[in-house]
């Protein structure tokens, strides 16, 4: 393997490693910070290495490739707009969407959906707290 592929596949896997532990951790402050919703942010589980085996059952499903790592299910209105719930993409301070990804934020947005992308804990933390301050529930 030359040197360039092995330094592309160490730095793809060191920024999943740090999506991992931001989403971790963005996780945990959630279920402490707002308890009684712990169970409305759920992660979906899209990503990862996987053995053609898994994918394909999977696939069968109903994975689907772009979908955001997690969902806060609980309807906002903001400046007016009801949105159904508040989908998050987790990257690395270095991460981007992929062009599947962009794809899938332009059509659920379509449906009243609000999509954010987080690459810091606290801008996770104030995407969150917004939108739990804008949240309709009674």
């Amino acid at each position: 393997m030359k040197a360039d592929v092995l330094i592309t596949e160490r730095s793809t896997t060191m920024r999943k490693d740090l999506e991992h532990r931001l989403q971790k951790r963005c996780v945990t402050w959630f279920r402490h910070q707002w308890f009684p919703y712990t169970s409305l942010l759920f992660a979906i589980p899209n990503g990862g290495q996987r053995g053609k085996a898994t994918a394909g059952k999977l696939k069968a499903e109903g994975v689907v490739s772009g979908v955001a790592d997690l969902f806060l299910a609980m309807p906002a209105r903001i400046d007016d707009k009801i949105y159904h719930g508040l989908f998050i993409e987790i990257k690395s301070p270095s991460g981007y969407q992929s062009r599947k990804q962009k794809q899938w934020q332009l059509q659920i947005e379509q449906q009243n959906y609000k999509y954010s992308v987080c690459k810091q804990f606290e801008q996770f933390q104030k995407t969150v707290n917004d939108w739990m301050h804008a949240t309709t529930r009674s």
